[in-house]
């Protein structure tokens, strides 16, 4: 099973980069105006269409999980390399869950987070 999701973005360069880093995947297919990524973990089908007048939803973030902290860093790094701000949160106590991860934003604006759970919680701490 993957999920798609469809993204308008004002520069396909930039995004593709981005998603390729976050990622760690080649587009299935490029295109001046198109990408897609197609990948297995996380079982995904991201799709990238140019759009000049996309307006990005401030309150909304995406979300990549995994299964250790390692991978979490592994992902930091990527994103570093790529030359992406990103921020880090490690054992941090957010929506019911012990967690660690790291934040990044795509060249329009969304809101990611790579990260894996330590302990579900009874209780939250606002957060995202």
């Amino acid at each position: 099973m993957k999920t798609h999701m469809s993204f308008g973005t004002r520069d396909l360069k930039k995004s593709v980069a981005f998603y390729r880093t976050l990622l760690n995947a080649e587009p299935a297919k490029h295109f001046e105006e198109y990408a897609l990524f197609v990948t297995e973990e996380p079982g995904l089908e991201l799709a990238l269409n140019f759009n000049p007048n996309v307006q990005i939803v401030e309150a909304a973030h995406y979300g990549v999980g995994v299964e250790s902290a390692s991978e979490v860093d592994a992902a930091m790094a990527r994103l570093e390399a790529g030359g992406v701000a990103v921020d880090v949160e490690r054992e941090e106590d957010c929506c019911y869950a012990n967690q660690t991860k790291v934040w990044a934003s795509d060249p329009d604006g969304r809101r990611w987070e790579v990260y894996t759970v330590h302990e579900e919680l009874e209780e939250s701490r606002a957060c995202c």
